[in-house]
């Protein structure tokens, strides 16, 4: 399951996302979702999250 779809990203969720510094490396970081930051319903990029660890980034891949 993607992250483009903000329906499918809960508060509380372990999640996959690339911080904007990662994004030319495609390097993920692994984190539990804090708030939903995107306020449309989908976003080609994934939808951007705050993580526990106050990180800021696209959620790629939805454990």
């Amino acid at each position: 399951m993607g992250g483009t779809k903000r329906a499918n990203i809960r508060s509380g969720m372990s999640v996959a996302i690339v911080l904007k510094q990662d994004q030319e490396s495609g390097r993920l970081t692994d984190g539990i979702v804090r708030d939903i930051l995107t306020n449309s319903p989908t976003h080609p990029h994934g939808i951007k999250v705050r993580l526990m660890s106050r990180e800021v980034g696209r959620v790629k891949v939805i454990h």
